[in-house]
């Protein structure tokens, strides 16, 4: 049995600070595998991370031998969870939930080197023998036969062969997420390789797709990862309804035709949703933990809010083209926009195996996006009654959808957008939670009537009427126009008497 929690530097004393995973682990794996008396190498991104000195959290390991044996061995003596991730190439992963850590073991076919030949980009494509991790000159003696470490150097991300794409295309995808997570540049050729790929995208399957989008998305600056893919003609060929809003036009105070409308209104999901912004226009969360626990909080397919609300200001508009229409005044209108982008949503969704959770929370954002306007009507602030059916309506998407009408607000002006007005719409928003946060802090209301009441003084039978009369009640009650139970059942006599 082998601690993974023991200081290695007690072992050790002589370690440099090396930023691999969990130095401890990658000791204990050293000594696991050298009782089995297995080679092992760091392969991938730990090793990459640990050159540029952060930290990965996961640990992929380049084995001899059986690796889905020597996972189950790994996971039984770290009292973790085996997973058998490929029968067929034989890699295993190994949970440690303790550790929060994942450890990826794939068998070495021939030499390291041949090994590191078959990855997909050269800055991954380095290997560290497992010993070596706990020695001071530990970068000597990494395996490069491929030039990674002067990729890194050079910020690039070079394919390692012109197959590697026709090997698996979702390394398309994983070359976008390499280049804007590290801030690097996708080589010439590779991105040439890459345009002539893209449409190798529809053979991978929906799952993989999904994840790296989703990861791409998760990424700080999504607008430029969005125009990546766009540039790179990925995009198309993951939500191919966004190629029809190309070249839409909109009304004189969008600044954007549709397409780049959408993609910018991403941009600003980014910029009004971060704590440490220092925007003029977008410091609505600087300072509220509660908006940040909000939004930084997983809620599905192992993403938080914000991304979420990322994904619904990218579907936000995508039914524009479809209900582009001008009116006897010669506006252009898009009447009906919300309910079909919502189904058009839904749709694109399910196909890439979101899951129910996530496909009902985006379609929430882009059917409901412009209720935030319609509450005030662009002018004032909402009244009681509208805010509490807002948040009865959109439960848990509420905050969300009255960001995203920021944002849209926001991608729609552009540079031209106006502080004074942008200040009055955050208002608006300000006002809207604070009285969902008053209303919250008073804790749960006990209804001034039930379902009984309406039986036994009204003699009414149970149906549909029940719910529309008790939420009357407690819409009546938010906007404090009945306060007691007397007046509640007054409230609803009078409905009674008007036919409901």
């Amino acid at each position: 049995m082998f601690s993974l929690l023991a200081p290695i530097s007690k072992t050790f004393p002589h370690v440099l600070a090396v930023p691999f995973t969990t130095r401890a682990v990658t000791d204990s794996l050293g000594v696991f595998l050298s009782a089995r008396a297995v080679q092992g190498f760091l392969v991938g991104g730990c090793v990459r991370d640990a050159l540029l000195g952060s930290i990965n959290k996961d640990i992929d390991l380049a084995v001899e031998g059986d690796a889905l044996a020597l996972g189950r061995e790994l996971a039984n003596s770290f009292h973790g969870r085996f997973v058998a991730l490929d029968q067929i190439r034989g890699m295993a992963r190994v949970i440690l939930p303790g550790l929060n850590k994942l450890i990826d073991l794939a068998p070495i076919k021939g030499s390291i080197e041949a090994d590191l030949a078959r990855r997909d980009f050269t800055i991954d494509a380095m290997a560290l023998p497992l010993g070596e991790t706990t020695t001071r000159y530990w970068r000597k003696s990494i395996i490069d036969p491929l030039g990674g470490r002067g990729d890194l150097t050079h910020k690039t991300i070079r394919m390692v062969s012109n197959d590697v794409f026709t090997q698996d295309p979702v390394r398309l995808l994983r070359a976008v997420r390499l280049s804007c997570s590290l801030d690097f540049d996708i080589e010439e050729s590779t991105a040439d390789h890459i345009v002539q790929n893209a449409h190798l995208v529809s053979r991978v399957s929906p799952e993989r797709v999904r994840d790296e989008f989703l990861a791409i998305l998760s990424l700080n600056r999504a607008k430029d990862s969005l125009h990546c893919l766009d540039d790179l003609g990925l995009l198309r060929h993951i939500i191919p309804e966004l190629e029809i809003t190309r070249g839409v036009q909109q009304p004189k105070e969008h600044y954007w035709d549709v397409f780049e409308h959408t993609i910018q209104t991403v941009g600003e999901v980014d910029r009004i949703t971060s704590s440490s912004s220092r925007d003029a226009l977008s410091k609505i969360l600087f300072g509220d933990q509660g908006l940040e626990n909000y939004f930084t909080k997983v809620v599905s397919d192992g993403h938080n809010r914000r991304t979420m609300l990322k994904l619904g200001a990218l579907f936000h508009d995508i039914a524009k083209p479809q209900t582009k229409a001008i009116d006897e005044t010669g506006r252009t209108r898009f009447l009906g926009h919300p309910v079909l982008g919502a189904s058009l949503t839904k749709d694109r969704l399910r196909s890439l195996r979101f899951s129910t959770r996530a496909v009902k929370s985006v379609c929430t954002m882009v059917e409901q996006h412009l209720r935030p306007s319609q509450m005030t009507q662009g002018v004032g602030m909402p009244t009681p009654r509208a805010i509490h059916r807002f948040f009865r309506d959109l439960g848990d998407e509420a905050t969300s959808v009255l960001f995203l009408s920021l944002a849209d607000y926001l991608a729609a002006r552009g540079p031209h957008s106006d502080k004074a007005d942008w200040q009055c719409r955050v208002d608006q928003v300000c006002h809207v939670l604070n009285e969902r946060t008053k209303t919250s802090s008073q804790g749960k209301r006990v209804r001034l009537i039930t379902g009984d009441d309406l039986i036994e003084t009204f003699g009414l039978v149970p149906g549909p009427v029940f719910r529309t009369l008790l939420e009357g009640v407690e819409e009546a009650e938010s906007a404090q126009e009945i306060i007691t139970r007397d007046e509640a059942l007054t409230w609803v006599q009078i409905r009674l008497k008007d036919g409901g």
